[in-house]
């Protein structure tokens, strides 16, 4: 198990969430939609979902809803926001117990048991795919939660009003201010909802005429963190706000996955699969608009993906042992480099 507490203190975490970096992708020479990527991997636990899970915390804790050495943190989820609760809350000294699916890539399971987190897997008669499983973890979370009364404090990323604002006040303003307020497109993922709400809930209010792109996966999916709407039960977060959507954008598992391969010989980068998703999606919408400055979220690294890479022949094992250690903006996260070894 890593003892995240002694190698890295809490102030030293919160100060490397957010301020992620924007850089420019695709074919940025024409006239054309210029694409730029938010690498969220940068985050200090590589994802996007270190920003609500650190929101989510802090409420908690001042709403009086965890006590050290009492409270088990648990949350239902498909992988990032588990590892990013996982690590914030061993830093903090609460234990923390995940509900996810059997389906999760086995690094992402990896990671988790890792941190420190105790993992209580959905079966697979249960859980067929990511999307209806995560459906299924969300009600065994809840069932832990209301059948042991006062033990367990489940943030709830699905409907918890601190994921949107942990996106309204830092991926919306950053995404504002690096583009200086030029941004005319937003392109981002369909999960919980928090990221496509709070983002774009803050652009449209600096400017009405940003065009928001949400990205969902096909039906019986294989993107780890999307969710497809068809199949699966649309979050509250997502509800409240869903009119800041101006077009739902499907993208197949074998488009996100050409994406993946396409961005590592194009771009030097190595992406995960819902940011194959987002980032296919983008480069169609560039084809199509004559101008403009579009900005896509890429939700995490492809590090904890080799089993789901491998089977869907997105790369073979020397390209994806080259790509970990050789791409371009890898962050420095120890876990991610050494998960694979670990399997």
């Amino acid at each position: 198990m890593i003892k995240l507490a002694e190698t890295i203190s809490f102030q030293n975490i919160l100060s490397k969430i957010g301020k992620t970096p924007l850089i420019p992708i695709g074919n940025n020479t024409s006239k054309g939609l210029k694409l730029y990527a938010k690498l969220e991997w940068q985050n200090p636990f590589g994802s996007l979902k270190d920003r609500p899970a650190y929101w989510m915390i802090r409420e908690g804790e001042r709403q009086g809803l965890l006590k050290k050495g009492e409270t088990i943190v648990i949350e239902p989820t498909s992988g990032n926001t588990g590892i990013a609760l996982t690590g914030l809350c061993s830093s903090l000294g609460y234990a923390v117990e995940v509900v996810i699916p059997k389906r999760v890539s086995l690094e992402t399971k990896s990671i988790l048991k890792s941190l420190g987190a105790n993992l209580l897997e959905t079966d697979d008669d249960l859980c067929p795919r990511v999307g209806p499983g995560t459906d299924q973890s969300i009600a065994l979370a809840e069932s832990m939660v209301k059948n042991h009364g006062g033990r367990y404090f489940m943030p709830n990323q699905y409907s918890n009003e601190a994921n949107f604002q942990a996106h309204y006040e830092t991926t919306g303003p950053e995404i504002w201010n690096d583009t200086e307020g030029k941004v005319t497109h937003f392109i981002t993922g369909v999960g919980t909802g928090g990221t496509v709400t709070g983002t774009s809930t803050y652009l449209k209010k600096q400017n009405s005429r940003v065009k928001v792109v949400a990205v969902q996966p096909q039906r019986n999916h294989h993107l780890q963190g999307l969710r497809n709407l068809e199949e699966s039960k649309m979050p509250d977060l997502l509800k409240r706000r869903i009119n800041v959507i101006d077009d739902l954008v499907t993208v197949s598992d074998s488009e996100a996955f050409k994406t993946v391969s396409e961005t590592a010989k194009s771009d030097n980068l190595f992406i995960g699969p819902s940011s194959g998703a987002t980032l296919s999606a983008a480069l169609s919408l560039a084809e199509n608009v004559k101008e403009g400055i579009g900005v896509v979220i890429l939700g995490d690294s492809g590090h904890k993906y080799w089993s789901v890479f491998n089977e869907f022949g997105v790369f073979s094992q020397q390209e994806f042992n080259h790509l970990k250690t050789n791409a371009n903006h890898l962050s420095n996260i120890p876990f991610l480099n050494d998960v694979n070894s670990s399997l």
